[in-house]
């Protein structure tokens, strides 16, 4: 029977349900080739030859294609309809060449569904592998691994603490990196408005803003202080006010277009709290189930037959008065569209969200946005009335204005509404009756005061957002590059925005000194328009592979004599209007604040962090952040007394730290531990010190072999350890709580080669109330119930196939009592045995506060060419 090959298990086992067994389907489990991380992988002096290898994972996937196609040698490629699908059906095929009969039927189908028509419709319609797309993806392979493997040691050897460069996270960095630096220059400016409740001579109330004072009609800033807002007060309390004139006009508002990758993404942040990649996976697993269109995409027109089906399903469910004379016709905008394939919609618009069989809840969530934007898309128009009232005085030195809407149909909004998150605006008020030329009662007159605002963080959507506006990365690339950059340690998130470590700070400002047109928006979104020329058949990859190497070499040998201390200068300099604004006082800026002698410079600290520190260190220890120029100074303070030793926090040449006792002639290195980041300094007290001094913190033995397992705060955040194997924690605060099986379960899905090996859970049993699965597992310790961090040994007498979701709930209850967790919530604090690592003496307990913001834990990362070769896929 003819051999199907698709990259998923979950995909071929949705497609064989369709081609029944005349056909055998198979996984090819993603890219079975890639360039092997070491030197000559692309060898530019023989013309760019590319050196493929096969990943030991994916040998036995290879052997079993291999092995099916000695008994039928039709082999049919069923890989994504996009440029990565094309490469793997490429590599496939060059992978199995070999094995490949001479005359043997090859033959490529793409869908854009995973249904029974799309599949049946593609296998009537073979073609042969799109060979441009191929180029386009060698083209971008190469380009990724010559700027990740030739850039990123350049940063090694002269950027202390810097990880890796690539073609599009260096320019995706950098936008996070202006955002902060605009914000960080940010000066508020004052300013205020008048309102004004008013009232009909009917006695209905009404709310209004001034916008006339002195005769003169006001801008934003016209009204600059309190005094000027008080005196605007008088002038409207001194006069007689009467409506001017009452307008009324119709308005309408369109349904947004079906959604494409980065609108879903945007959507899925803003709507759902999901991040990019969280999406991609939710929306991965709905295409390969057959229920949503193929989810990389730039497009956002509609297939007709998806278009009708959509029409008849606002019929049926909503009425003819929702259903537009004519469909609506959507075209897309993007910069770049070579990946415009349909828009991402449901396959069976009479598949409501409540009737989605599926029970894991983004997937859920994620369809419903999805089904809602669609069938929205496809409805008539919100019709309302926008009402704008003109109050005044008589002598035209007072106006006021107030602005209202009532909605007349709500057409699309039925459905989907993109700005019910938002805060409701004046214009959406309904106003009373209202008649021109009657009396307009003052009830009260109230000035409010304002503070213009700093350019917002960018969100992970946000940041999607403002690269497709500016044509960097593309569908594919979009979830990858924001995940690269935080896995980097260049970023990290907190309350869902994204903020620039100091090392990405100073790999941005690195780049832009020494290599400016590698981080060019122009220049990266030009080189992804010849990349889409590349697909297109209308460049030759080679070419652009040639042109580029030719520019980024010279710009290599350029920076080969540098020293890091000349970087540290440069870098210095290009920040210093940043670092060392101008002073009120007109003081030089530079001058230490503690010490009054010293000079201040930009310094590196061991772990890739940058500070501005004294030149007098160490006689001054001043320091400061480095996005930080008005920080105060900050001293020695002591915390408490533990025993006879007396607990400080400091500030050091690597941030803040907690001490233990003092140095001397016996003690020159007293016990001391790093305040985390995300903690406040100021935030961190005695109970808090004594913990961290106290780390790292035994678990207790391993069930498995009996070696100690440990939790502890290192150089790439909280960790568990087990022996010489660590585990990073998503959390600094459970490293004070974590118990022996939640430690386990993390050792034991620690990533291997990339790959999680999480073990697939015994029983669903159902939803918490509070919210997420409640699973039934098997851990070391046996089987166990699990919410959110919360797990829950079963009793020996209960067996889990007979755990109801009653009594998981009684079980989960029982145990977050005595740990003081709620997964809903931060982890409660929780009692530590502190153990004095270098006296010997004995402490009293301490325990963990609740830091006041919190940081996924960075990935640790190897400063090796093979690094750079991981680095440079983004």
């Amino acid at each position: 029977m003819p051999v199907v090959v698709v990259e998923s298990p979950a995909k071929a086992k949705t497609i064989n349900k369709y081609l029944g067994d005349d056909y055998k389907v198979l996984a090819s489990f993603g890219h079975v080739r890639d360039l092997p991380p070491k030197d000559g992988s692309v060898d530019p002096e023989a013309d760019f030859a590319m050196k493929w290898e096969i990943a030991a994972d994916s040998r036995k996937h290879v052997k079993a294609i291999k092995d099916a196609l000695a008994d039928d040698p039709h082999l049919i490629l069923a890989t994504d309809p996009d440029r990565e699908g094309e490469a793997i059906s490429w590599h496939l095929l060059e992978a199995l060449a070999p094995a490949l009969k001479k005359g043997a039927e090859v033959s490529r189908v793409t869908f854009n569904a995973i249904t029974r028509s799309a599949v049946t419709e593609a296998m009537a319609h073979p073609r042969q592998i799109d060979q441009p797309l191929v180029d386009a993806y060698l083209a971008r392979r190469a380009l990724d691994y010559l700027v990740g493997f030739n850039l990123s040691p350049v940063l090694w050897r002269k950027l202390p603490g810097a990880k890796s460069a690539g073609r599009v996270q260096s320019v995706a960095l950098r936008i996070i990196v202006d955002r902060e630096m605009e914000i960080e220059a940010f000066r508020p400016r004052e300013y205020w408005s008048v309102h004004a409740r008013l009232a009909t001579p009917r006695g209905d109330e009404f709310d209004a803003t001034m916008t006339v004072f002195g005769g003169k009609k006001l801008e934003r800033f016209d009204i600059a202080d309190e005094a000027t807002a008080q005196l605007a007060v008088a002038a409207i309390r001194a006069r007689d006010l009467s409506i001017a004139s009452v307008t009324a006009k119709p308005a309408s508002r369109n349904p947004w277009p079906p959604f494409m990758t980065s609108t879903l993404q945007q959507e899925a942040s803003r709507k759902l709290g999901l991040g990019a990649r969280a999406c991609m996976s939710a929306a991965q697993r709905l295409y390969e189930a057959g229920y949503i269109t193929y989810m990389r995409t730039d497009g956002i027109d509609m297939a007709p037959e998806a278009v009708m089906a959509a029409r008849d399903a606002i019929r049926a469910r909503f009425g003819q008065e929702y259903l537009p004379a004519s469909p609506r016709m959507y075209k897309n905008k993007a910069k770049n569209a070579q990946e415009a394939h349909e828009c991402i919609r449901p396959t069976d618009m009479m598949l409501s969200p409540d009737r989605l069989p599926v029970a894991e809840k983004d997937q859920k969530a994620l369809y419903d946005l999805i089904w809602k934007r669609t069938i929205a898309s496809q409805m008539e128009s919100a019709r309302m009335e926008r009402t704008t009232v003109e109050i005044g005085s008589s002598d035209g030195q007072v106006g006021l204005r107030a602005n209202g809407q009532v909605m007349l149909f709500d057409g699309f909004l039925r459905v989907y509404d993109q700005g019910r998150d938002d805060e409701d605006d004046e214009d959406s008020r309904r106003l009373p009756p209202i008649q021109q030329g009657e009396a307009a009662e003052k009830r009260a007159i109230t000035p409010e005061q304002h503070f213009t605002q700093p350019p917002p963080r960018y969100t992970e959507a946000t940041l999607v957002k403002r690269m497709e506006e500016l044509g960097i990365g593309r569908p594919s690339t979009y979830a990858s590059i924001v995940t690269t950059i935080q896995d980097r340690d260049y970023v990290r998130k907190e309350q869902n925005r994204l903020i620039p470590e100091d090392k990405g700070r100073l790999v941005t400002i690195f780049l832009l000194k020494y290599f400016p047109r590698y981080v060019s928006y122009d220049f990266t979104a030009n080189l992804e328009g010849e990349l889409d020329d590349i697909s297109s058949g209308e460049r030759a990859y080679r070419e652009v592979l040639r042109r580029f190497w030719r520019d980024f070499t010279a710009a290599l040998e350029n920076t080969s004599e540098l020293r890091i201390s000349e970087v540290l200068e440069a870098i210095d300099e290009a920040l210093a209007p940043h670092l060392y604004p101008p002073r009120p006082d007109g003081s030089d800026p530079r001058a230490c604040p503690l010490c009054h002698q010293g000079r201040l410079h930009l310094k590196t600290a061991r772990s890739g962090g940058a500070f501005v520190g004294c030149s007098n260190y160490p006689e001054c220890r001043f320091t400061r952040p480095i996005g930080s120029p008005d920080a105060e100074v900050v001293g020695d303070t002591v915390l408490g007394q533990d025993g006879d030793d007396e607990i400080s926090l400091k500030n050091g040449r690597f941030g803040p730290y907690v001490q233990r006792g003092e140095a001397t002639a016996d003690n020159p290195k007293p016990p001391r531990a790093s305040i985390p980041k995300g903690w406040d300094p100021a935030s961190v007290d005695l109970e808090r010190a004594l913990a961290l001094l106290a780390l790292p913190r035994p678990i207790g033995p391993h069930p498995d072999d009996g070696v100690l397992v440990e939790a502890g705060i290192g150089r790439y955040g909280p960790y568990v350890k087990h022996g010489s194997k660590y585990a990073n924690l998503p959390d600094v605060d459970e490293v004070f709580t974590i118990g022996m099986n939640r430690a386990v379960e993390v050792l034991a899905a620690k990533p291997v080669r990339g790959r999680a090996a999480s073990a697939a859970p015994l029983a669903e049993l159902g939803e918490h109330p509070d919210g997420g699965p409640v699973q039934v597992l098997n851990g070391r310790y046996g089987p166990y119930v699990k919410w959110g961090k919360v797990n829950a040994t079963l009793p020996r007498d209960l067996e889990p196939a007979s755990v109801t979701l009653e009594r998981a709930l009684e079980l989960i209850a029982e145990k977050a009592a005595k740990s003081g967790r709620k997964p809903a919530a931060k982890p409660a604090a929780r009692k530590a045995a502190a153990a004095t690592k270098a006296t010997g003496k004995t402490t009293a307990k301490a325990a963990a506060g609740k830091p006041a913001a919190k940081k996924a834990a960075p990935r640790k990362s190897a400063a090796t060419k093979a690094g750079a070769q991981t680095a440079a896929k983004g």
